[in-house]
């Protein structure tokens, strides 16, 4: 049965991913949905490109992470890693604070 078993593979991990990658997703119409109510919110296509693939990154980054790992600790450092340097990233591209 091709898609079952492997390494990071358990009952409800689907379930997870789902969820992960649809607050993913509502992450990044959050701005769309703003820009309808306030003039404050005022983001190009090139922001969402840029924000879309920062979250692609991390989401990515964090599904390699449970792929390859099973220790629960491992996954919380790196899921806090990828946050960290996401957040970053994040903070970087909105007010250049470096």
């Amino acid at each position: 049965m091709a898609g079952h078993g492997g390494v990071g593979h358990h009952p409800g991990t689907h379930r997870w991913r789902v969820a992960g990658w649809s607050a993913a997703a509502a992450l990044l119409l959050a701005p769309l949905v703003a820009m309808q109510f306030t003039e404050e919110v005022n983001w190009t296509p090139f922001d969402f490109a840029v924000f879309g693939a920062l979250l692609a990154v991390a989401g990515g980054a964090f599904e390699l992470v449970v792929r390859l790992t099973r220790r629960q600790a491992v996954r919380a450092a790196a899921g806090a890693a990828i946050a960290a340097a996401f957040l970053l990233a994040w903070a970087h591209g909105a007010v250049g604070i470096f």
